[in-house]
């Protein structure tokens, strides 16, 4: 073999994956593009909050946030929901889901003196946090090569054969044997399955537009929280002394380096400064990430039912804050080892639940 484990893709579930794997054997990485986390993982959001995601993905935020904190990923930002009339049923499930604490509006507006009247309701918790997203990523990549693997970008997979007791996998002209393939391409990954005569998940990838404009005139926003409308019908975030602006629009997409809608962008944009009381400004650059969803909106995180070959995809919009407990999973399943997890979210994060 010229390797133990050969991981697809170089977003944080790739480079997590692998830096996890690096223990149990020699890994090799292979990005299909010229730059490590050009895609999704580049245009995220940055955030942790334990109480976001569906049951599971809880489970797994809560078992990362250890590993976050010793790394000093974490910085205090503090999630706002904010609701308006006739959005009372949405604001109360989202307020019940995400345990957050009822405010005043004479509160909430000490934290964002801008709210509009339009606000009626509002609820906050200082349990969301900035993360450093950059920092994860270079430092998976450093666990790799440390033990001896490899991190190449420019390498799209173009074959994967079964070869034996392992795996074939070609690029271009280049070609390896691998022990275990691990399926990490995100919106592609239902594509590379296909390669390989892997039955495909059902992967939908789904577009977010999001916009970065200048912090109101006269405002320092550095220690907003990050807002929410009810129903997660947009969002702002303070940016390095800008905000970024989205609708939390979820359009079906090819895989595809995306690109923002428009009119996506001028509806969060409006409802933006529709919460706010603020004029608004030409974005100062604008952008689109594919979060992409397996069917039940759960991580696929196993083996498939071909020897060898595992999933590590269906992130959604969760890959960064669970990436630690996540490529732990992971690699605690390679290795026959005893995983952290309960047994729900061992159940609901195996891709054999798609096999029924």
């Amino acid at each position: 073999m010229d390797t133990d484990f050969l991981v697809i893709g170089g977003g944080i579930a790739g480079v997590s994956t692998g830096a996890a794997l690096a223990s149990l054997g020699h890994v090799t990485l292979w990005e299909a593009e010229a730059n490590l986390g050009m895609h999704t993982s580049g245009r995220s959001a940055a955030l942790f909050d334990e109480a976001y995601g569906l049951a599971p993905v809880m489970a797994l935020n809560r078992a990362s946030r250890a590993e976050h904190e010793a790394h000093g990923d974490l910085s205090p930002r503090g999630l706002m929901l904010l609701g308006m009339a006739g959005q009372d049923a949405a604001f109360d499930k989202d307020h019940r889901a995400m345990c957050l604490t009822a405010m005043s509006l004479d509160e909430a507006r000490a934290m964002v003196p801008p709210l509009s009247k339009a606000i009626t309701r509002a609820a906050y918790h200082p349990g969301a946090f900035d993360l450093d997203t950059d920092a994860m990523q270079q430092r998976a990549v450093r666990r790799i090569r440390a033990a001896g693997g490899t991190v190449d970008v420019g390498r799209p997979v173009t074959r994967i054969v079964q070869d034996g007791d392992g795996w074939r996998i070609r690029s271009g002209e280049i070609s390896v044997t691998a022990r275990m393939v691990f399926n990490a391409a995100g919106a592609w990954a239902d594509q590379v399955a296909l390669l390989a005569g892997i039955a495909p998940l059902g992967l939908t990838p789904l577009r977010r537009s999001v916009a970065r404009i200048a912090a109101p005139a006269g405002q320092d926003v550095r220690d907003w929280p990050m807002m929410l409308g009810a129903g997660e019908s947009w969002y702002a975030k303070p940016d390095a002394g800008a905000l970024i602006v989205s609708p939390a629009d979820e359009e079906p997409c090819a895989p595809m380096d995306a690109y923002p809608e428009d009119l996506a962008l001028a509806e969060g944009l409006d409802r933006y400064a529709t919460a706010l009381d603020v004029d608004l400004t030409r974005p100062l650059s604008s952008w689109a990430g594919l979060r992409t969803f397996t069917p039940d909106r759960c991580l696929a995180l196993g083996p498939s039912e071909n020897a060898g070959f595992w999933w590590v995809a269906g992130q959604g919009g969760y890959g960064f804050q669970t990436a630690p407990a996540a490529s732990r999973l992971v690699a605690d399943r390679v290795a026959g080892r005893a995983s952290e997890l309960d047994t729900a979210t061992l159940a609901a994060t195996d891709p054999a639940r798609f096999l029924a």
